[in-house]
């Protein structure tokens, strides 16, 4: 989730983050792979044509449906790389050449792209899951989807004379993808769990052709109104049998304001000081909210990506210590 500007060149990067993240989350099902167990009581030759056939059904399954996650996947990937190549990437072309942004926007757009990588390497790891693939395939073939679905979007920017290549949004992709797989691999779950928000700001009308115009454009492009969460999952840490509701969690938040140009000299320029905020929270974990309508289930693991408005105590070195009532 990427805007890297200079100066008045439009930001693009982010909305591209977003949409393959949601791309990776609209597809993944939140289901277990099936698998056929044979029944405890089966005895004599009577019964082995029909577990044969029952475990054959079943492996056909597994076969169509890690076709239809791998064919699917791949039409989507290239759908959308082709539309970005022929909508975005249609001016002059130069070598490629790297660009240092760390320095940029409070490096709120490092967090997006962490957040972006694990979100997508968590519904491919599901994914094949309900694939049929073994758990050790899924965590480990899937884990890196995330770095390897947003990577090659520095190779289209390093090519574009008005943007350039960035090892640390790499970085940031790879540790994405890095953190969902070492929860995978420790818990075979994720108990940590990055999340966004976002509230309209002010800031957008300063700078429209940069920060949004629409609420939608403000949504993908404002990093004034954006903040990134952690969300621990308390339960899964404490003794089987606790009473600690799984869908309560606390939740670390960061964010930033006064960042209408993305360095902070031209900020200062306008008479701009941005700043860092930090945020303690809860947050409700709609993956833990039972119900057993199949459409629920993939919208809860769907909207999981989003941190809920709830109240919120902020720290920031302006103006110190508040409270929000409700913090979008």
């Amino acid at each position: 989730m990427k805007f890297v500007v200079r100066f008045f060149v439009p930001s693009r990067r982010g909305c591209r983050a977003v949409l393959l993240a949601g791309l990776a989350l609209g597809l993944a099902a939140p289901a277990e792979a099936q698998v056929a167990q044979q029944p405890d009581n089966l005895t004599g030759a009577a019964t082995a044509a029909p577990v044969s056939s029952a475990l054959i059904d079943s492996a056909a399954q597994r076969r169509r449906r890690l076709r239809l996650v791998v064919g699917g996947s791949a039409l989507s990937y290239g759908v959308l790389y082709t539309g970005l190549t022929t909508s975005w990437y249609t001016g002059e072309r130069v070598p490629l050449h790297w660009f240092n942004d760390l320095p940029e926007w409070q490096q709120l757009d490092k967090c997006g792209h962490f957040w972006g990588a694990f979100q997508e390497s968590r519904g491919a790891v599901d994914m094949l899951r309900w694939a049929g693939l073994s758990e050790k395939k899924a965590i480990w073939y899937g884990s890196f989807v995330g770095f390897v679905v947003q990577s090659p979007i520095e190779l289209l920017d390093g090519r574009d004379p008005a943007y350039g290549a960035s090892a640390t949004d790499l970085a940031a992709n790879f540790l994405g993808s890095a953190g969902l797989l070492a929860q995978q691999l420790a818990w075979h779950d994720v108990r940590i769990m990055p999340k966004w928000s976002f509230h309209l700001t002010s800031y957008a009308r300063q700078r429209p052709n940069v920060l949004g115009k629409t609420v939608v454009e403000r949504w993908l492009k404002d990093y004034n109104g954006q903040t990134y969460w952690l969300c621990t999952d308390v339960g899964a840490f404490l003794k089987p049998g606790n009473r600690w509701p799984r869908w309560l969690q606390p939740a670390l938040g960061y964010g930033g304001q006064d960042m209408v140009y993305n360095d902070d000299g031209t900020n200062a320029a306008q008479g701009l000081r941005p700043y860092r905020q930090f945020y303690l929270s809860v947050d409700v974990d709609l993956r833990r909210i039972p119900t057993r309508s199949p459409v629920l289930k993939k919208v809860f693991y769907a909207l999981s990506i989003f941190h809920l408005p709830a109240p919120a105590l902020e720290y920031n070195p302006r103006d110190g210590f508040g409270f929000h009532g409700l913090y979008m």
